[in-house]
C-alpha cells in the first residue's frame, strides 16, 4: 500500500556497504521520475549516475548528512552511501524554476519511493556543497543546473516516527543507542478547513 512505503520512505544517514545498488535499479528508479507527472509536460530534468565508482566517492566527500545534527558529522564511517543519483535542471528545455522545483520535488519523490520498493533508503542532499563545482568535479557539462543529489544504499539505521503536540520541535533527534527519531505534525493539526 502507497502509505505504507510512505512510512518507511525515512531518510537516512548511515548505509550498510554490504549491500550493493545496481546500476539497472538506479536506472529503474530514474524511471520511475521520468514517467512522473511534469509541469507543462516539459520534462526539464536530467540525471547523472554515480555508482560504487569515482564519481560516487567525489560525491562521499563533497556531502554532508544530518544537517540538524551537526555535532555528529554523519555519515559514520564505514556507512558512506556508494550509489548516488544527481538530479539537474536542462536550460535548454526550462529556465523557470517554479516548474523544474515542482517537478524536483515530484521526481525525488518518485525515486524515493521507487528505492523504498526495492528493500533501499535514501538521503535528499540539497545543500552544504557548492553545486557548480559539484558540477564540474563530476565532468557534467556546464550548462547544467545541478538541483539536488540523492543517496541511494540500505539502510543501516533504526527509525522511527513519533507524532508531537502542535507547537513541539520538529527537529529530527537520536538516543543514546542511535536510534533516529523523526517528529510528525498530528493530521488534525495540519488541516485547515
Amino acid at each position: 500500500m502507497l502509505k505504507d512505503y510512505v512510512k518507511e520512505n525515512r531518510t537516512v544517514r548511515g548505509f550498510d556497504q554490504s549491500a550493493k545498488v545496481s546500476t539497472e535499479e538506479l536506472m529503474d528508479m530514474i524511471d520511475c521520475a521520468r514517467l512522473s507527472s511534469s509541469g507543462m509536460n516539459l520534462q526539464p530534468l536530467k540525471y547523472f549516475i554515480a555508482n560504487r565508482d569515482s564519481a560516487a566517492a567525489i560525491l562521499q566527500k563533497a556531502t554532508k548528512m544530518g544537517g540538524r545534527l551537526p555535532e555528529r558529522h554523519l555519515p559514520d564511517a564505514g556507512k558512506e552511501p556508494e550509489s548516488y543519483i544527481v538530479i539537474l535542471q536542462d536550460p535548454d528545455i526550462s529556465t523557470s524554476d517554479t516548474f523544474t522545483n515542482i517537478d524536483l520535488g515530484i521526481a525525488a519523490q518518485s525515486i524515493t519511493l521507487a528505492a523504498v520498493e526495492k528493500g533501499y533508503r535514501c538521503c535528499m542532499l540539497g545543500g552544504g556543497y557548492n553545486p557548480e563545482e559539484l558540477r564540474d568535479e563530476l565532468g557534467i557539462p556546464d550548462k547544467y543546473i545541478l538541483k539536488l543529489v540523492i543517496a541511494v544504499g540500505k539502510s543501516a539505521e533504526k527509525i522511527h516516527l513519533v507524532e508531537i503536540e502542535n507547537g513541539e520541535d520538529t527537529g529530527y533527534y537520536r538516543d543514546a543507542d542511535d536510534v533516529h527519531y523523526v517528529p510528525k505534525r498530528k493530521l488534525q493539526d495540519i488541516i485547515i478547513r
